[in-house]
């Protein structure tokens, strides 16, 4: 099957080649790419480049869409596979200092080691295992932990009409994958008043800072935790000085569904949003960011995973919804099954206590390689 041992053999080969992928996430991570630094990210790119070509082959186009370096890997033929995952870190340059790479007692450390530059490895070692890559495109980018902000559409289009996108995020907890991801969206509502001493004539002001606090109740109860909305308000400033009556304020809030319709809700709903105070003004910004990833989208995936988890002999293939979303989310925004989280089993990501199992990684790239292999054939 296209090229590649099958059963239990797969895992034995990528468990022999371990240190050459310990090598590879160790490269990657020592290489620091907190999303805001572009010149940071371009540096990322080109490591990343540099393993992939030298697992794959050649090199890959580099796409910059708005200072930003962004990855692609094609092989031609049929729209088969997109292989997707991201090289941006939330970590800021320096971290290697206080989080240094390391391997000890079978844990792998680093920042952004599990989310996510143990998956890049993983999807390119997969995809490297396959002796015909037709089919095949794989899709590194460099702004994910930003929301995608220059390659949101270029995943939408590198996805549309594919029999499937596979994506290398970290696993769930005890390494289910991620068959399904709430949708995002992101807002900012900003208060105008009137500012006033607030001292000598208070009345004469109109409080933003008051506003919001009313507008933050308001939107605090269009959460419905039954079907698993919620919306939360988290950042909020107001005012200039503290002897002065508020003019101006914002509050931001963070929106999760795992439904389109509730996404809708929530949407019309804030952006209906009225004042409270007389005089106070409201702009309701923002929208919807990455719709949802509903079950339906990776059902047949997931289930063509576990039949191949038990014939590569590895612990029971598991599935998960998550409220964080990923790239995937844009994948099967567009109608393309999607099945996420096949990445490195760990934990911690965007904590100190990031890490990465080292055990696991052999199964991990095992069942990548032969779901690739499957719906490759299938395909075909």
């Amino acid at each position: 099957m296209h090229g590649i041992p099958t059963g239990p053999a797969l895992v034995e080969r990528f468990r022999a080649d371990l240190p050459a992928i310990l090598a590879d996430i160790e490269q990657l991570i020592r290489c620091e790419s907190p999303s805001a630094d572009l010149d940071a990210v371009a540096r990322s790119a080109e490591t990343v480049a540099e393993v992939g070509a030298a697992l794959l082959g050649r090199e890959p186009e580099r796409i910059v869409l708005e200072g930003r370096t962004h990855l692609r890997w094609s092989f031609g033929g049929p729209a088969g596979v997109l292989v997707l995952g991201h090289h941006d870190t939330v970590w800021p340059l320096g971290s290697l200092r206080t989080h240094p790479f390391s391997i000890q007692d079978g844990l792998l450390r680093g920042p952004g080691c599990f989310d996510m530059k143990a998956g890049v490895v993983l999807a390119l070692r997969a995809v490297a295992a396959l002796s015909d890559r037709t089919g095949v495109t794989v899709l590194i980018t460099g702004d994910e932990e930003l929301g995608a902000p220059s390659s949101a559409q270029l995943i939408e289009v590198e996805a549309r009409g594919r029999a499937a996108a596979l994506v290398a995020e970290p696993a769930a907890a005890s390494g289910a994958l991620k068959i399904a991801r709430k949708g995002i969206s992101q807002y900012r509502i900003r208060a105008v008043g009137r500012a006033a001493h607030a001292g000598l004539e208070p009345e004469r002001g109109i409080n933003a800072a008051v506003e919001l606090a009313y507008q933050m109740q308001v939107v605090a109860r269009l959460g419905d935790l039954a079907v698993g909305t919620t919306v939360t308000p988290t950042t909020m400033t107001a005012g200039t000085t503290a002897n002065t009556v508020p003019a101006d304020g914002s509050l931001a809030v963070d929106v999760r569904t795992f439904d389109v319709a509730e996404q809708v809700r929530i949407d019309t709903a804030l952006h209906a949003l009225s004042p409270t105070l007389p005089g106070a003004r409201l702009e309701v910004l923002g929208g919807p960011n990455r719709p949802p990833l509903a079950p339906s989208m990776s059902e047949c995936l997931f289930r063509k995973a576990v039949r191949l988890g038990e014939q590569l002999a590895i612990s029971p293939v598991t599935g998960a919804a998550v409220g964080g979303g990923s790239d995937g989310n844009f994948t099967a925004g567009v109608g393309t099954p999607t099945l996420d989280g096949l990445g490195a089993v760990g934990g911690g990501a965007h904590a100190d206590n990031e890490h990465v199992l080292i055990d696991e990684f052999p199964a991990r790239t095992a069942l990548f390689t032969a779901l690739l292999a499957e719906i490759l054939g299938g395909a075909a």
